[in-house]
């Protein structure tokens, strides 16, 4: 699909959220409002977690690592809070559901993408461990097997990923899902919208970055307008303009490569390429031996923080695998389950 040239993506406006929670003929109790009011607040504290004291931790591993671990906890918070509001499945509408199934089927499909990038990243390990392997002898054969192993590694971390290229589409699917459902005379309902927006604009944002860094394009950047009506849109706005904001200045200065562990293996390895060429003399050099010993550390951490990375996608899928699991379940024993609903359910499994 082709995008418009432009420095960012459009802001979205989803209205007065007010109009949502509090209409004619339902009000919330004051145990509803504290029960909102702490899953909000909660909402705006890992939101001022995320949001980077240092430009430099900007989609380093580590950051990427705390914003799943947001998305975790964030929808795990969700799952209490229904269970917290007493609403049995069987008193939600039927397009709470459609919008619930279709957003975490399609948000499936987006941690399927990263996992598949992080993966393929990991696999650039094997190209810089024949590079190490080769560089502890000063044969000259074994100099040309080095340049070959980082000539296969450049290749390897240059090139795209067709399912992370894809997920902009997903992402604006997301998008166009977060304007909250009409609810009538159910002040619960109402109180789940509300909290369910909350969640859905962190999860697009965080995953529009993760989009961002896999695929080394602005674009897949969104800048999401939420109405300051929120306990954590100020939180949400002061992290979304920092972070993206950030990475479209790490764009526009000509780095295609944003995760820092990885630019800094990359650094690394441009600076010992030249070297090889030159020759096995320089093997016994210190300045040699020193960029040798910096590869070593830096891809090191790097590998371990990939590992860590996919340790938390996988508990994000895990998560919303559950959820789906868990509201079909319920539904089928209740009787109120489409084919549809049994068909998207199996494929997202298949899938995995």
């Amino acid at each position: 699909m082709s995008r418009p040239q432009e420095p960012h993506r459009p802001f979205f406006h989803f209205g007065n959220p007010f109009r949502m929670i509090s209409p004619k003929g339902s009000h919330l109790s004051p145990k509803l409002v504290a029960l909102l009011n702490t899953f909000e607040e909660t909402l705006a504290g890992r939101l001022r977690k995320l949001n980077p004291k240092d430009k430099d931790d900007v989609l380093s591993l580590s950051w990427m690592k705390l914003a799943m671990e947001s998305l975790c906890g964030t929808h795990n918070d969700i799952k209490t809070l229904i269970s917290e509001i007493d609403l049995p499945v069987s008193d939600w509408d039927e397009k709470w559901i459609d919008v619930y199934l279709d957003i975490s089927v399609k948000l499936l499909d987006v941690c399927i993408a990263f996992s598949s990038e992080i993966s393929r990243l990991n696999q650039g390990h094997l190209f810089l461990q024949c590079v190490l392997h080769n560089l502890d002898s000063t044969s000259s054969n074994q100099f040309i097997r080095a340049r070959s192993s980082l000539d296969g590694w450049r290749h390897h971390i240059g090139s795209k990923n067709p399912r992370v290229e894809n997920c902009s589409t997903i992402l604006d699917k997301l998008v166009e899902s977060l304007d909250l459902p009409k609810v009538k005379n159910s002040a619960k309902g109402k109180l789940l919208m509300r909290a369910m927006y909350g969640v859905k604009v962190l999860t697009v944002s965080v995953c529009s970055v993760f989009a961002a860094a896999f695929s080394g394009s602005a674009k897949k950047l969104l800048d999401l307008n939420v109405a300051e009506t929120y306990l954590w849109a100020q939180a949400f706005n002061d992290f979304q303009g920092n972070v993206n904001g950030e990475i479209r200045n790490v764009f526009s200065s000509g780095r295609f490569m944003v995760l820092k562990e990885l630019e800094a293996v990359d650094g690394i390895v441009k600076e010992l390429y030249p070297k090889i060429q030159d020759g096995v003399g320089l093997a016994e050099g210190k300045e040699f031996q020193s960029s040798i010993s910096d590869l070593e550390s830096k891809e090191q951490k790097l590998s371990q923080g990939l590992d860590l990375l996919t340790k938390e996608v996988d508990g994000f899928f895990q998560i919303l695998l559950t959820g789906r699991d868990a509201l079909l379940s319920k539904l089928r024993s209740g009787g109120a389950v489409s084919d549809q609903m049994l068909v998207g359910n199996v494929g997202a499994q298949v899938v995995r």
